[in-house]
Formats: C-alpha cells, sequence, structure tokens
C-alpha cells in the first residue's frame, strides 16, 4: 500500500504518496486514511512526520480531521480555491469587468452542455428556481435565487470542474449578482427583462438545443454587463 521513506524532507514525501494514491484511485472522496500508528508502520517515518503532513494536507484542503473518529479525504472542494482567489483578486486590483468576463467565458458554454446533458429531475429543479422569483418583490431573495439558478445550470453541465471554479469564486459572483440587480432594478421594468432572459435560458435548456442556451446566456451576461457599465 505505501512505501517506506527514506530520503530528507520526510514530511513532504508522505503528502506525495496520499496525492498519489488519490490520482491512481487507491483512495477516493471520503476515504479514511490509516491512524497515525499504521501510517508510522507502513511508511517507517516516525509519528512526528506524519502529523507534519496531516497538518499540511488539512491546510491545503485535501484532508479533513474529524475528532475523535480519523483523518479522511474531503467529499467537497469548492471552498479550497475562493480565499487565495478572493485575495488575488483583491491585491491586483481588479474591477467588476473581470468577474463578468469570467462568467461569459464559463456560463456560456456551461449552458450549452447544460442543454445537452440535463436531467429530467434537473429540469424540475430548475423550473422551481426560474418560478421563484417571477413575482417576487424581496430582492436580497431574488439575488439569491439568481446565483442558484446560475449555479444549477452549470451543475447540470455535468462538467464537475466548471461547477467547481464558479463555485470557488461565489462570494465575488454573488456580491456582483446583488450589485447589477439593484442597478438594473431602479427601473422596474427591467425586472421583466430578467425574467425572461432566465426563461428564455430554460426553454432553451429543456428543448435541449445547445445553440439557443448558448445564445441566451451570452444575451443575459451582455446585458447586465452593460446597464452596470453605463450606471457605474
Amino acid at each position: 500500500m505505501f512505501n517506506p521513506i527514506k530520503n530528507t524532507k520526510v514530511y513532504e514525501q508522505v503528502i506525495d504518496q496520499i496525492k498519489d494514491m488519490i490520482k491512481d484511485g487507491t483512495m477516493k472522496k471520503g476515504d479514511q486514511l490509516p491512524s497515525e500508528r499504521a501510517l508510522v508502520e507502513q511508511l517507517q517515518v516516525s509519528r512526528a512526520s506524519i502529523r507534519e503532513a496531516l497538518r499540511a494536507l488539512e491546510v491545503i484542503g485535501l484532508v479533513e480531521c474529524k475528532q475523535g473518529e480519523g483523518n479522511y479525504i474531503k467529499t467537497s472542494f469548492e471552498d479550497n480555491l475562493l480565499e487565495p482567489l478572493a485575495i488575488m483578486y483583491t491585491l491586483e486590483g481588479s474591477n467588476p469587468k473581470e468577474i463578468w468576463e469570467l462568467r461569459k467565458i464559463m456560463e456560456v458554454e456551461a449552458a450549452g452542455l447544460a442543454a445537452k446533458r440535463i436531467t429530467e429531475g434537473q429540469l424540475k429543479q430548475l423550473k422551481e428556481l426560474l418560478l421563484s422569483f417571477d413575482d417576487n418583490e424581496d430582492e436580497t431573495y431574488n439575488a439569491e435565487v439568481d446565483k442558484q439558478f446560475h449555479y444549477k445550470l452549470a451543475e447540470c453541465s455535468g462538467n464537475i470542474l466548471i461547477y467547481n471554479i464558479l463555485k470557488s469564486v461565489s462570494v465575488l459572483v454573488e456580491d456582483f449578482i446583488k450589485g447589477a440587480r439593484t442597478k438594473i432594478l431602479t427601473d422596474q421594468e427591467n425586472k421583466k427583462v430578467l425574467f425572461q432572459q432566465h426563461k428564455a435560458m430554460f426553454l432553451a435548456v429543456e428543448k435541449h438545443s445547445s445553440v439557443d442556451a448558448r445564445k441566451a446566456m451570452r444575451e443575459h451576461l451582455d446585458y447586465a454587463n452593460e446597464y452596470m457599465e453605463k450606471n457605474i
């Protein structure tokens, strides 16, 4: 299962072996790691090196420690990129336009993939999200539903990388969805426009038209971006 370690930087080699086991499928999401004692015996290293490796794996978000139960490979990773991306966004002096550029690159294609791959159950969930903000006057609620509608489409794409990357920047995206909606809804007529745009996305996905789904998503993101730029 494991190979004895004899060289320097022992804890890094422990990490590498665990990563390799994940890559080759020996260990999967949710699997429990052997106990510290077992790892010491199998890897023939000190307990201090094992603990240092486990702490490092926990910091980078690969392993989680459950008090009294042991160490496990994490089952969810979308939060792992959030903090470094948010810090990079702030330090680099990025602007809202970059958020929309990222969304357009990823979400347009995600909508096209969703049209091909969405299940009947997912269609039902997407329709429920669409209808739930049709007549609602609470814009805080509407912004949350808007976000969930876009994430559901990304999930329906069946591409775990697209979905998790979008989730990893959820805080940034959420802030600008709220900002965009606040500006757009200064004119209440625009609320109808937003609903119709989301309805167009849903109908395109419902009829499994990737071309129409990409078009509807692109038009929606362009509309929101242009409106924001005119009103900044």
